[in-house]
């Protein structure tokens, strides 16, 4: 339900918002409005509102919006006879191109405004992180061989200051889309600034859907964590094995466990097997056995025991850092999130059409929904974040050159500034064929992956 709730939510915010992006202009541009519509369908409200009795309906299918103004070549013969010729100075179809172009342009804008607005309430309030400490560095890996090391503190990625793991993530995908290499400047102990060359050239194009930070070796610093269980699920394979709440881990069939991730290791590694633990309760030792429950991951088994692990509060807040901006600062930033964001999402593009990047990366409404619903799930404020990213796609994909898109009519009023004329119907009618063409192969390809992805997971 909250995943469904938060779906509607995301559609209904950002459709209300694009739509009334083209109402409003088209008010000041002094056009007459004739509907404005949220959804599509059979009205489930509408009300005529406003001296030129604009009709507001929400429809029930909440797959989009439109904005109808009033325009002679949807009009019939009938229909324009009866019109009152003062109506007709406030016809879209008679407005200056500018006029038109700033009508069409309103809808991506406001959308990309949203996200400002978002960012700079998200800014203000505080974000809060993890700090860019490495874990782990894996051997061999390209993180390995530019020498770092456990514990580094990431200070600087591309010359770019960095506070976060976000920050490292954000700034090395963007170098991924055209360069072999990252400069990354680290801490350590001795307090030294040291520089490293990271290699980038190893990934391929199906890399950039997963997780490809780890692929180049970079893990987030995780402290020392015995095998204390701190939860147990009721009705679990252990609490049938009897595991109580403070329990310690010391071995699984004779393999010492140290840390607590060893003991998840053994217990995923072993589905549907018989168990031996060695466990530290109080100051007494106890042998229990347990066979962890078999579930499928990616199309593999693995074996769940439902215990988590005891978290020890004072070592989460030390790896989390907040930030906060002042007013100023926060409206700057969120520009400048929203500006790259953008210009990546067009790059990414353009390596999709060129194939130099995977097709995967195109998502659609079961995915977007998943993702409304992840996000709603970990706070208010992974929800707008989540909300001012999918407004930056919309804005971005309305104003690509493709007709029967924002973009589309776009292109058509440059040309008519070039010309000095329309362009002409026909040409119209076959730019929306093709449009409708390309429309319909990125839905058949985002549907695809949608289902791809529910199940390989």
């Amino acid at each position: 339900m909250l995943t469904f709730f938060s779906f509607l939510t995301t559609l209904a915010v950002l459709i209300t918002v694009h739509e009334f992006g083209h109402f409003q202009v088209a008010k000041w541009c002094g056009i007459k409005v004739l509907r404005f519509s949220i959804g599509f369908g059979k009205p489930l409200f509408k009300r005529m509102i406003g001296k030129d009795k604009t009709e507001f309906v929400i429809a029930i299918l909440p797959f989009g919006g439109y904005v109808k103004m009033l325009d002679e070549r949807e009009m019939t013969d009938e229909e324009r006879e009866v019109l009152n010729p003062f109506d007709l100075e406030h016809a879209f179809n008679r407005q200056s191109v500018w006029k038109r172009m700033a009508v069409v342009m309103a809808g991506p804008i406001a959308n990309l405004l949203l996200a400002v607005l978002l960012y700079c309430a998200l800014f203000i309030s505080g974000i809060t992180g993890l700090k860019p400490i490495l874990g782990e560095v894996v051997e061999g890996s390209p993180a390995a061989l530019a020498n770092l090391r456990k514990g580094d503190s990431i200070t600087k990625v591309d010359g770019t200051t960095v506070q976060t793991w976000s920050d490292v993530h954000w700034i090395m995908l963007k170098k991924t889309m055209g360069s072999s290499f990252v400069d990354i400047e680290t801490t350590h102990d001795d307090k030294e600034v040291h520089l490293h060359h990271v290699l980038l050239n190893g990934l391929d194009k199906n890399d950039l859907e997963g997780d490809f930070i780890s692929k180049l070796g970079f893990k987030p610093f995780q402290p020392e964590m015995i095998a204390k269980v701190g939860e147990v699920v009721s009705g679990s394979a252990a609490d049938k094995a009897g595991i109580k709440i403070g329990d310690i881990i010391l071995s699984v069939d004779d393999l010492a466990i140290n840390h607590w991730e060893n003991f998840v290791a053994a217990v995923r590694q072993n589905p549907g097997k018989d168990l031996n633990l060695k466990i530290l309760r109080g100051d007494s030792q106890i042998s229990l056995n347990i066979i962890p429950e078999c579930t499928i991951e990616d199309g593999k088994k693995v074996g769940h025991i439902g215990a988590a692990y005891h978290v020890n509060e004072s070592e989460i807040n030390n790896m989390l850092i907040n930030i906060k901006y002042d007013p100023l600062s926060a409206f700057s930033k969120a520009i400048e999130k929203t500006w790259d964001t953008s210009i990546f999402s067009l790059q990414m593009l353009g390596k999709m059409l060129m194939g130099t990047t995977s097709l995967k990366g195109i998502s659609g409404p079961v995915t977007i929904a998943s993702y409304a619903g992840q996000s709603a799930n970990l706070g208010f404020k992974p929800f707008v974040g989540f909300l001012a990213l999918i407004s930056i796609s919309l804005g971005v994909l309305n104003l690509l050159p493709v007709p029967v898109l924002d973009g589309g009519h776009l292109l058509y009023y440059i040309v008519e500034i070039l010309m000095g004329r329309p362009v002409s119907v026909k040409t119209m009618e076959i730019g929306q064929r093709i449009g409708l063409t390309l429309l319909g192969f990125l839905m058949v390809c985002a549907l695809y992956n949608d289902i791809n992805r529910l199940i390989t997971g």
